[in-house]
């Protein structure tokens, strides 16, 4: 079974800092709330439709995002021994993942070879460079798989993180180079309301019509950016614009225009790209798109697992519809960007880093349990209870290939 049209209440993912991120589960009432909003929200979401087909992004004749999984009797690049880098609730190894097949497998373009990442060449490249990953959770995760990489040339040391280990930048001191971690879940100006259980006080609330000055801020000093949306997207908040509220996406007793979370991610790109495009300076930007989740038989909340040791064929996922929707939106929104910049040279800078297609074949590389050490046997009836992270990845794991596409595209080899 692959993943379903589905919305889940607020999960702690993403909020937390270093060793303090994931909650204990939410509280029966949080679930309770979360079964209320999924039914009200279905009908809507089956009446959705992707809005864009996606751009021909290719190598020559080979585009790098249509391909396989193939074994690759190797083995990763680098382990939870070699790298130090890696957060305690994405190493999956030192947590007790027993099975290591899921190491084995490599990225396979029809048509032509990925090349694996090569951190002497890229750091050369990268000399008096810096880059700035700007997102979520995932962005983090991601992060972690390019610092391993890297970190076999040369170990970075880490200059500066704000309290909550959200906010962070390592420097490589031999190549005067820099990578920085920028925590802004919604691209846009935000107020959170939530506990370090990740449980909600009160709804979030969304400035659609200005972008979150964590970022913008820092954008002149990046040479290289990759920048993505994801699930914070789908939790309940209410809608500003102009200084007033226009609306919500599963606001109870409000009394507002439900205007869901579509809306929201469609107009934030509008923000984000136009920005982008107005912007005098010009780094690269890789537009990276949504990284599918692998729930079965429930979710985060409720008992959802991700059990499966070997990746999907051709054929075997099934989108769901909310994925579907997402990605549609993110298409849509890059190739408007892509049309204005059409004539200018800037568009060779926008560029497509399209990980979900290799990343719904990867139901396999997610954390599931073993975000903390494993603590019940294996057998044990208690082992039901615990809560699986289904979303993010294991490090190292299959988001080691997105880091072999950056490499590929932005030294365009």
């Amino acid at each position: 079974m692959g993943s379903s049209a589905r919305w889940s209440p607020p999960s702690p993912w993403g909020l937390r800092g270093a060793g303090k991120w994931w909650g204990s589960g939410g509280s029966v009432a949080v679930k309770a709330i979360g079964c209320l909003l999924l039914a009200g929200i279905t009908f809507r979401l089956l009446c959705s439709v992707p809005s864009s087909t996606p751009p021909e992004i290719t190598k020559g004749k080979c585009n790098l995002f249509n391909g396989e999984w193939v074994p690759n009797p190797l083995g990763p690049a680098y382990t939870n021994a070699s790298c130090q880098f890696i957060d305690d609730h994405q190493n999956c190894m030192m947590n007790g993942r027993p099975d290591m097949g899921y190491l084995h497998w490599r990225w396979k373009p029809y048509g032509c070879d990925l090349p694996p990442f090569d951190g002497v060449r890229f750091l050369d490249a990268m000399r008096n460079k810096a880059w700035g990953l700007i997102g979520d959770s995932i962005l983090r995760n991601q992060v972690q798989s390019l610092i391993c990489l890297l970190s076999k040339v040369e170990e970075p040391v880490e200059v500066y993180h704000d309290k909550e280990f959200r906010n962070r930048r390592w420097y490589f001191g031999s190549y005067n180079f820099t990578i920085s971690l920028v925590w802004t879940p919604f691209l846009i100006k935000s107020e959170v309301f939530e506990n370090e259980n990740g449980e909600s006080t009160s709804e979030i609330q969304l400035q659609l019509d200005i972008l979150d000055a964590t970022w913008t801020s820092q954008y002149e000093s990046f040479d290289y950016i990759i920048i993505s949306g994801g699930q914070w997207f789908l939790k309940t908040a209410v809608y500003w614009e102009k200084g007033k509220v226009v609306g919500c996406h599963n606001c109870r007793n409000k009394n507002l225009i439900e205007l869901g979370f579509e809306h929201l991610y469609r107009r934030t790109f509008q923000e984000v790209f136009s920005f982008i495009i107005s912007s005098k300076h010009k780094p690269v930007v890789f537009f990276r798109t949504w990284s599918p989740d692998h729930f079965e038989n429930g979710e985060w909340f409720n008992g959802g697992t991700c059990k499966r040791v070997s990746p999907y064929k051709k054929g075997e996922y099934r989108e769901g519809y909310m994925e579907r929707v997402m990605r549609g939106i993110e298409l849509e929104a890059f190739n408007k960007a892509v049309a204005a910049l059409m004539g200018s040279v800037d568009v060779e800078r926008l560029k497509l880093l399209d990980t979900y297609s290799l990343s719904f074949l990867r139901p396999d590389g997610h954390v599931g349990p073993y975000r903390t050490p494993f603590p019940f046997a294996k057998g044990s009836k208690n082992s039901a209870s615990v809560q699986n992270d289904c979303l993010h990845w294991c490090v190292p794991g299959p988001i080691d290939a997105w880091s072999d596409l950056v490499m590929e595209m932005a030294l365009d080899r």
